[in-house]
């Protein structure tokens, strides 16, 4: 209105009679990584941050925010949490953001900063509670994007971007570990008796094709007999074991 063009020539009058010692207090530099959003008589300027660069803040009319644009690592310490399957366990993460608008984050939030950290130490319980202990261990990333995506929707007002969430550590307690690690070791010695089983299944069926072979040819049998009488004379053992023929202990047990 018209008391604010006034407020407003006022000062600019003040610049040019305290010229140029006044000029030092109102040039100010903004970073490049920086973004500075200028109240006039309590109003956003032009509605967009300025920077980076130089800008020009009139005395007694403007004040000016600095706004950081750089990513920022926000550290969720270790969350109690209780999973669908009623085990209680311990998870901490990270989370990797920035600033998309610098005037959103001044305006329309007080703290952009610790409002951010409290949402996402609150996403990681809410998440995290409707998932197993098993899911939790086995789809860290598809959880650290489910996170993501209900960060990033919940803080665009704010003007913030998530750009990443990370699932550092899984702590369980000691019982359950030892529960796991009795299971996981019954797994391996079930699947290690089924591949033994296959290979006796395996063995089986070879030994009575060889069979097969060996008893259309009773000479084929007999180059075997030789052939591991050889071996065992290799090996220099002490024992040797001669097979008899079953129709030798056939026509022994007719005589008896």
């Amino acid at each position: 209105g018209v008391c604010g063009w006034i407020l407003v020539s006022l000062s600019f009058l003040l610049v040019l009679i305290t010229f140029p010692f006044s000029i030092w207090m109102c040039i100010k530099i903004v970073k490049e990584y920086e973004r500075a959003v200028v109240f006039r008589l309590g109003l956003i300027l032009s509605k967009r941050a300025k920077g980076p660069g130089l800008i020009l803040i009139l005395p007694c009319t403007d004040v000016f925010i600095k706004v950081d644009l750089r990513t920022v690592t926000c550290n969720i310490p270790p969350q109690e949490i209780l999973t669908k399957d009623s085990v209680t366990t311990q998870v901490d993460g990270v989370v990797y953001y920035k600033i998309q608008s610098a005037v959103c984050a001044v305006a329309n939030v007080a703290n952009v900063h610790l409002a951010t950290y409290l949402l996402a130490q609150t996403t990681l319980r809410n998440v995290l509670g409707t998932q197993s202990l098993s899911q939790i261990l086995s789809s860290r990333e598809d959880i650290a994007h489910n996170i993501q995506v209900i960060l990033d929707n919940a803080t665009y007002q704010w003007g913030i971007k998530v750009a990443r969430v990370e699932i550092k550590d899984v702590r369980i307690p000691v019982q359950m570990q030892r529960s796991m690690a009795a299971e996981a070791e019954a797994t391996r010695e079930g699947r290690a008796k089924v591949v033994a089983a296959e290979g006796e299944m395996n063995a089986s069926r070879v030994l009575k094709q060889a069979s097969l072979v060996l008893s259309e040819s009773p000479a084929a049998l007999q180059l075997r007999y030789l052939q591991t009488l050889a071996t065992l004379a290799t090996e220099k053992s002490s024992t040797i074991v001669f097979p008899l023929p079953m129709n030798i202990l056939q026509g022994l047990g007719s005589h008896f």
